[in-house]
């Protein structure tokens, strides 16, 4: 060997070993250690949240950004000699020393007490839900994943199973994968629930109702979208498991009728909330309320589904009144409803003297007449909002013979109606000077009032008893023939309008028949009125 490469070979220093992370291995985070902990290792499940929603999705987890994916590919990229070279020598020059800076205590979320992040945590859930608060609130550290881990914060929860629109086989494969998730997310996180909707589940939703019978006993509310496959038993089960369940909604879900007619027989007594979609099968359930089974209900909905049923739905007016006396809230929704009378001479019924929302709106004209109505709310003296949009046979005289005296919101808005049909002319007035003292929403859509009838009508909110100004806060007039006069005069009078509908108004100049939202918009429109030329003719 050379002398010079002697040398050279005894100055070289031995090569340090360090042990150094595997190429293309990144430290584990936070946030690798929240998924461990929510989705059990080795399923192949991860959890997404959106707002009320856990949503358990397969996969490896969620996709990482170009920022990432870039970075991943540097650190890939094999080093050249020369700038490891250089690398060494920057390592083994005396770094300077810096001030310390004063910045942020990366430790004061350990500190704060456990019991003042729960009353914290329940504040947020209670405006805004669990989701995604409590999934982001728990990668913070270990005393907030503690906190926001805590069943009594876990109160509201929509679970939907992955790619919906997906084909059968692999959507009952999904839905079972799903279903192992959640039997470890019901009794460690799901143990006080109270309100739980189920979407998209099509072959899982006895096993999942299940376990909600036996994880979940303070469920009050359940709430089945789209949902198929529920049996007799499965809502019974679920009735005798969860006593405090009072409201069920399989409003556009496959449910069999005997299934609802069996729950209602079990949880009848402590049912307060309905929500149903109308159908063949409809008439067995209408027919255990008429019987009496849920005398303590409270809002009932029965509206169409997708796709629009053409067949009337018949409904004993005075046999409801006795089956459900402590109604608050009836909806009967796009329906061809007929009120279906008791015999040649029908017998008054008791009405529903709690009744404070009455909605009958449909996109098409219905049957309901004034003779309907009046049975509908005989004895109804808190009614707060009456809703007929479509209801072309109502007339303003039936309503000013309704007991109501404090209304609040009237709908009256016609959508879509035949030009073969007679609207009235006159009577807009009867409306206004009856509830003008009251009236927080007008509507007046597509109505045929005259100008003049118009103008005495919206009249009425300049002269309110008392001297006070009007509560109206939200005025549509669209389609109708109100007059400029007439609109400036109705903002002037009512200073809280937030709202003012004026398309296709006739009698208005061009430019200005648009809907205004907030009161600078609405006086805008006043200042415009005022200063436009009146519109030719």
């Amino acid at each position: 060997m050379a002398p010079g490469v002697a040398r050279r070979a005894r100055r070289r220093p031995p090569r340090s070993v360090r042990s150094a992370r595997p190429v293309g291995v990144r430290a584990r985070s936070a946030e690798d250690w929240w998924w461990d902990r929510l989705a059990p290792s080795g399923s192949g499940y991860h959890l997404l949240q959106s707002d009320s929603m856990l949503l358990v999705l397969p996969g490896p987890g969620p996709a990482r950004t170009r920022v990432q994916r870039r970075a991943a590919r540097r650190t890939q990229r094999p080093v050249p000699p020369a700038s490891r070279a250089a690398a060494v020598k920057a390592r083994s020059r005396p770094a300077p020393v810096s001030e310390p800076q004063q910045g942020p205590d990366p430790g004061w979320g350990d500190r704060i007490p456990l019991e003042i992040l729960l009353q914290i945590f329940g504040l947020l859930v209670a405006s805004d839900g669990p989701m995604p608060f409590l999934g982001r609130a728990a990668r913070v550290c270990r005393r907030w994943h503690e906190a926001a881990s805590q069943p009594a914060l876990w109160h509201t929860v929509t679970l939907s199973p992955p790619l919906a629109g997906r084909l059968a086989k692999s959507g009952a494969k999904a839905e079972k994968k799903l279903l192992a998730s959640l039997e470890w997310l019901m009794p460690n996180r799901f143990s006080q629930l109270q309100r739980l909707t189920l979407i998209h589940w099509k072959s899982q939703v006895h096993p999942v109702l299940k376990l909600v019978s036996e994880s979940c006993p303070r469920l009050t509310f359940l709430k089945l979208s789209d949902c198929h496959g529920v049996t007799p038993d499965t809502l019974v089960m679920l009735a005798k498991a969860c006593p405090q369940l009072h409201s069920l909604d399989i409003q556009h879900s496959m449910v069999e009728s005997t299934a609802v007619v069996s729950f209602l027989e079990e949880a009848g007594p402590r049912m307060c909330k309905l929500w149903l979609t109308y159908s063949s099968q409809t008439t067995a359930i209408l027919g255990a309320l008429l019987g009496g089974c849920c005398p303590q209900l409270r809002v009932l909905e029965v509206s169409t589904g997708i796709n629009r049923n053409s067949t009337p739905l018949q409904l004993p007016v005075e046999a409801l009144q006795k089956g459900c006396p402590q109604l608050q809230v009836l909806r009967l929704l796009n329906l061809m409803w007929l009120p279906k009378p008791s015999g040649r001479v029908v017998t008054p019924g008791p009405g529903f003297p709690s009744l404070e929302e009455l909605c009958l709106a449909g996109s098409s004209c219905n049957f309901v007449s004034n003779e309907a109505l009046g049975r509908l709310l005989r004895d109804s003296p808190n009614l707060r909002l009456l809703d007929l949009r479509g209801c072309a046979r109502i007339t303003p005289g039936g309503l000013r013979d309704l007991p109501c005296q404090d209304l609040e919101q009237l709908h009256l808005g016609l959508y879509g109606t035949s030009d073969r049909l007679t609207l009235a002319k006159e009577g807009s007035h009867l409306l206004t000077q009856k509830w003008c003292h009251a009236l927080r929403e007008l509507d007046l859509s597509g109505q045929g009032f005259s100008e003049k009838d118009l103008e005495q009508a919206l009249a009425a909110f300049s002269v309110t008893p008392g001297a006070s100004h009007p509560a109206l806060c939200s005025l549509n007039l669209r389609g109708t023939r109100v007059t400029p006069s007439t609109v400036s005069s109705v903002i002037s009078s009512c200073p809280g309008l937030l709202y003012l509908n004026l398309e296709s108004c006739r009698c208005l100049p061009r430019g200005l028949k648009r809907a205004y939202r907030g009161q600078e918009e609405v006086q805008w429109c006043r200042e415009q009125l005022l200063t436009s030329p009146p519109p030719s003719s």
